[in-house]
């Protein structure tokens, strides 16, 4: 088991530096209404400043057919991330892939998973999904970790909200996602990355994730470890 990592709402050129060198997998350029919003020729700057194995992810949520194809044009993303969108997704989005979001409430319960099963009929292949809480991310409110676990046996789950160098290695332990995604998380003051926290998410990440493989190997092979 390998655990992603994608540090959202980049803004500086010193964050994506220090994301690019602390070994995360893909960053988050924000251009929904947020303190961390960025103009394409920001985004365009700051991947100069990324590694090249970094995934660029463009951030949106709920928006206009062209507002995103101007930013997919210029950007040209790996990866867009916002709320499905059904059959438009795929004239939308052009080349890069989607992230779908999906909201989590106690509400909803159960049919959380009715509406992920809903949306990977649509799709092909086995496409990434990030859960977060309600309403826009970039909060620091988590969703119920029990029913994102129930999630991702069966998709790339991409957990996000809430998450902190200090709880997110609890975090992997107890979903086992695809990937985490962090924001407030690992910022010194709203909107402004950290590079030491950025640094100590990954540390974090790497350990939970050593935890998780040995549980599983145990697990598989009960003699592993006996001699403990």
């Amino acid at each position: 088991m390998r655990v992603r990592v994608k540090v959202c709402g980049i803004t500086t050129t010193e964050a994506a530096a220090a994301a690019s060198e602390a070994g995360v997998d893909a960053v988050g350029y924000v251009f929904a209404d947020s303190p961390r919003r960025v103009r394409i020729e920001q985004a365009l700057a700051l991947s100069d400043r990324l590694g090249a194995f970094v995934t660029r992810v463009a951030v949106f949520r709920y928006p206009a057919p062209d507002e995103v194809g101007a930013v997919v044009r210029a950007l040209r993303p790996e990866m867009v991330q916002s709320e499905p969108a059904g059959d438009v997704a795929e004239t939308i989005f052009g080349a890069s892939e989607l992230l779908a979001v999906f909201h989590d409430t106690p509400t909803l319960g159960s049919r959380v998973r009715e509406y992920v099963d809903q949306y990977l009929e649509r799709c092909k292949g086995r496409p990434a999904i990030l859960l977060e809480a309600p309403g826009r991310g970039g909060r620091g409110i988590r969703p119920s970790w029990d029913r994102a676990a129930a999630v991702t046996r069966d998709v790339r789950l991409v957990l996000a909200g809430g998450l902190t160098p200090e709880n997110v290695a609890d975090a992997i332990r107890a979903v086992q996602p695809y990937a985490v995604d962090v924001s407030t998380g690992v910022e010194g003051r709203p909107g402004v990355k950290d590079p030491a926290r950025i640094e100590a998410f990954m540390a974090a990440v790497r350990r939970a994730e050593a935890d998780v493989n040995e549980a599983l190997a145990r697990a598989a092979d009960p003699a592993c470890g006996a001699s403990r």
